[in-house]
């Protein structure tokens, strides 16, 4: 049986049902990031409260801290993080990205890190990213992939592709957690033909789902979507397709209405962390003295507990005596803020009025707000 099933499209965009073990996901669907076992500063009955349905977890830091031996002797990552819903782990590649600085040698066996805790080597494979995944038991688990930055020479970019594919080979049939799905990883930059031969060499090996990797990286916004529009295009239609790392309220509704079901992104809660706030007026710096005496909600259409009880002005109060409560209201304001967006996108998929919805959308995000 399908873990995926396409239930409308519109124009590109699509509208489906991920199948894991621990419950269904309706797509599209942003995957709050909980990097270390938890989304900062929000609790996981908070998280389901403003309609989380998928929470993304990081093989790399967990393998560090505390360890997935630990986690499994305390029933894995849903129990530890007391979380019954889907989880995905990615599985350590984007660190390659992330973490170039730290990063010893890479050749087609693995990656020699630095660790950024203790500074000990530790050699990550593609052997050792599944068997920490098993052992997390989370329900999607992320082929180890090779991710370079924008502006890398072809030759790089081509060597990544040629390795990523090596790795998913190796990954594909080892050993899971019960009902774990394993996605493959595309590659390939803003190049076509790379980006071609990369799906067209993991589309075969029959994977659960396929990741767009290798965007949001450094490129320019118009040719990154350009890029997302082929990559998507090359994928198999019938698996769900998963854009890593975005989470701004226009780059979502631009990756969705070009076929793509699933992302995530750290922006929400760390633009929480900046004082700020996501809003359909864009973007609210909320240490401005412009709200200093502000009555209204953060959003007025948002139904967040930060909206419900709360007015700019005390919110602003919080954030510039860095009250912790601050923070907290900004983070569940701002994942709710696009998870009701993606629940609206999926609605309008579903309706066929998605285009105009699109449109209309943007231009309301992209309003300069008068208080900012």
């Amino acid at each position: 049986m399908s873990c995926f099933t396409l239930a409308a499209t519109d124009g590109l965009a699509r509208a489906g049902v991920l199948h894991t073990a621990h419950g269904d996901v309706p797509t599209p669907a942003f995957m709050p990031v909980g990097t270390k076992a938890t989304v900062k500063s929000v609790d996981p009955d908070e998280l389901r409260a403003i309609g989380t349905t998928i929470l993304l977890g990081n093989t790399y830091h967990l393998h560090f801290r505390p360890g997935e031996d630990l986690i499994a002797e305390l029933g894995g990552l849903h129990s530890f993080m007391s979380w019954d819903g889907p989880i995905l782990t990615d599985s350590g590649g984007f660190q390659v990205f992330s973490l170039r600085d730290t990063l010893i040698a890479s050749d087609d066996e693995g990656v020699t890190f630095r660790s950024v805790y203790d500074g000990t080597a530790e050699r990550f494979t593609p052997e050792l990213a599944a068997r920490i995944q098993e052992q997390l038991g989370s329900d999607v688990a992320m082929c180890l992939d090779i991710c370079p930055p924008s502006g890398v020479p072809r030759a790089e970019l081509e060597d990544a592709v040629r390795r990523t594919t090596l790795w998913a080979e190796r990954q594909r049939d080892l050993p899971r957690a019960p009902g774990q799905l394993r996605f493959a990883i595309t590659q390939g930059g803003l190049d076509t033909e790379l980006r071609q031969r990369s799906s067209e060499e993991l589309a075969p090996l029959g994977f659960d789902g396929y990741a767009i990797g290798g965007l949001s990286v450094g490129e320019a916004r118009g040719p990154m979507f350009d890029a997302t529009t082929l990559a998507a295009s090359f994928l198999p239609p019938d698996k769900p397709r998963y854009f890593m790392g975005i989470g701004d309220p226009e780059g979502v509704i631009e990756v969705i209405a070009r076929g793509v079901d699933m992302f995530d992104c750290v922006l929400p809660t760390r633009t929480a962390r900046t004082g700020s706030a996501l809003t359909w007026e864009g973007r609210l710096n909320l240490r401005n003295a412009g709200f200093a005496r502000d009555p209204r909600p953060l959003d007025e259409s948002c139904g967040c507990p930060a909206c419900a009880k709360f007015s700019r002005a005390y919110i602003r109060h919080l954030v510039n005596q860095q009250e912790i409560l601050g923070l907290r209201l900004l983070s569940l304001h701002n994942l709710r803020f696009l998870l009701d967006l993606v629940a609206a996108a999926r609605e309008q998929i579903e309706r066929g009025a998605f285009e105009s919805w699109r449109a209309d959308a943007i231009a309301r995000l992209t309003r300069q707000p008068l208080e900012s």
